[in-house]
């Protein structure tokens, strides 16, 4: 099924489209508005930092303040709208997967920061003054690492991860619940395989096997990280991709069902309203009156 949003790599959000750059760092201060639709999913993965004012961020219905002395984080693949652009205060990071594991042997380095790739955390960070400018710290070695006319990719890399490890620090430190590093690698996982299969696929059984662990297993896992069952976490996600096409496609309840493989209409209604205690169609008004008329 072709997706219904644009996917945008880092160059289109420095109006360059061709540009292959894995990296960028911008202020929103004097930073021209990027050419790109209000709504769209990204290819890499972005860190917002507010010095002051505030700006409110919307990422799959779900919506977010970001307020000085906070860090705002989006993953790929996810649904985001930049409410607000010119009040706030601060600047964005850019970086893809690839430029973060650049001569990594350890994969997995990424999966372990629990802030990224994870619908079931708070992607805004608020800290601190003081927590926060040991964070601008760190992003100002990166911005003037960057600024050389001899800059060296290497070094903005090194900063990069000294910048998400000292994240990852505050979050160990101030969250009363910390998941272990081996079921956060896994569920993170699941959540890709999850990603390429939802339509397909709807049973644990087929992304236990692709993990090459148990149901159960996986069950522990979800529970652990997100106190979800993995058939839960499987059924939000259809349900998901349900909602978009609702609200920014013009296809009917019988062509999302036939397109997102439910077994029909009604089970699909009874499903979305389990969720969402509202029926497909008043959903849809709902999301069109918020999202579409603007």
């Amino acid at each position: 099924m072709k997706d219904i949003f644009p996917h945008y790599n880092i160059g289109h959000f420095i109006n360059q489209p061709n540009n292959p750059t894995e990296f960028e760092i911008l202020r929103f201060e004097t930073a021209e508005e990027p050419n790109v639709d209000d709504f769209h999913k990204h290819t890499f993965y972005e860190v917002l930092w507010a010095e002051k004012g505030e700006s409110k961020q919307i990422i799959d219905y779900q919506e977010y303040v970001v307020k000085p002395f906070s860090l705002f984080f989006i993953s790929p693949n996810q649904v985001h709208y930049f409410e607000e652009w010119q009040p706030i205060s601060g600047g964005t990071l850019m970086f893809t997967e690839d430029f973060y594991l650049l001569n990594q042997r350890n994969k997995d380095t990424l999966f372990e920061l629990s802030f990224l790739d994870n619908l079931y955390s708070n992607p805004c960070i608020e800290f601190t003054e003081n927590e926060f400018g040991d964070i601008l710290q760190i992003i100002h070695q990166i911005e003037n690492e960057y600024h050389r006319k001899n800059k060296n990719h290497s070094i903005i890399q090194a900063y990069l991860h000294i910048l998400l490890a000292q994240v990852q620090r505050y979050i160990d430190t101030t969250q009363l619940k910390n998941n272990s590093k081996k079921y956060l690698i896994l569920f993170k996982q699941f959540k890709n395989e999850l990603e390429k299969y939802f339509i397909e696929r709807k049973t644990v059984s087929f992304y236990a096997e692709k993990l090459n662990i148990t149901q159960h297993h996986l069950n522990l896992i979800c529970k652990e990280v997100t106190n979800q069952t993995a058939t839960e976490i499987i059924q939000a996600r259809s349900i998901l991709e349900v909602k978009r096409l609702l609200t920014f496609s013009d296809k009917t309840v019988s062509e999302i069902t036939f397109d997102l493989n439910f077994t029909d209409s009604s089970y699909l209604a009874k499903v979305f309203k389990s969720l969402t205690q509202q029926s497909p169609q008043d959903f849809r008004q709902e999301m069109s009156e918020k999202y579409r008329i603007r």
